[in-house]
């Protein structure tokens, strides 16, 4: 089974794909994690990958659907996979759709955790550090006990640059503009099941696996 899971930053795919795999027993393949293992262990497609990016471009498509299926060749996803990060584009959707095609197979289910964009940018914009232990805090989910101040160690909390408020507006903008139309597309294939990302953590994972489990059924 061939699972897409869509969700704008902040709305937590990560976290549920890796809880959803557990319960289900399918792979979590996230494209963010295959670039950084392909890189670092310099394999022939993460040089590859590499050659496009010293330069400053985008990495093909191709090269990044080529990724992604020898990772699902290996013995793991022998049971399905839930692809976490890919696609973000409609050409990508396109591109893995004829990759699939080729093969016989085709994306069964795509499974769209929806979050406001204020709660996003609450959750995106919100976290802060201590300068002196790194401990981590949220002004809402998790907030210091004294505004400013470690509860650990006393030290200054800090905000770093990627968690701002700003850049969290910045990469909701690129989200919606490139990722978003994804929605509309695995919609008018009657793929695509839309879940509250906003409930509590364990409240989303119930709804997603019972989504599975249900067109487990149907297949």
């Amino acid at each position: 089974m061939y699972i897409v899971l869509l969700g704008a930053p902040g709305a937590g795919k990560g976290t549920q794909a890796s809880r959803m795999a557990e319960q289900i027993g399918l792979a979590h393949v996230a494209s963010g994690d295959l670039f950084r293992e392909a890189l670092s262990n310099r394999t022939e497609l993460g040089l590859l990958a590499k050659s496009y990016m010293d330069r400053g471009a985008l990495v093909p498509d191709e090269v990044t659907i080529r990724m992604i299926f020898e990772r699902v060749a290996l013995p793991d996803c022998a049971k399905g996979v839930i692809l976490d990060g890919f696609p973000r584009t409609i050409a990508q959707a396109e591109a893995l759709d004829r990759t699939l095609a080729g093969q016989g197979k085709n994306i069964d289910l795509v499974l769209y955790i929806k979050v406001s964009e204020d709660e996003l940018l609450s959750r995106l914009g919100g976290r802060w550090l201590c300068r002196r232990c790194q401990a981590p805090y949220h002004i809402k989910s998790a907030p210091p006990k004294v505004a400013g101040v470690c509860d650990v160690c006393g030290g200054e909390l800090y905000q770093r640059t990627d968690d701002s408020m700003e850049t969290a507006r910045n990469r909701l903008v690129v989200y919606f503009d490139q990722t978003a139309p994804l929605i509309e597309y695995y919609q008018t294939k009657g793929k695509l099941v839309e879940v509250d990302g906003e409930q509590e953590i364990e409240a989303v994972t119930r709804e997603l696996v019972d989504v599975v489990r249900a067109r487990q059924v149907q297949k």
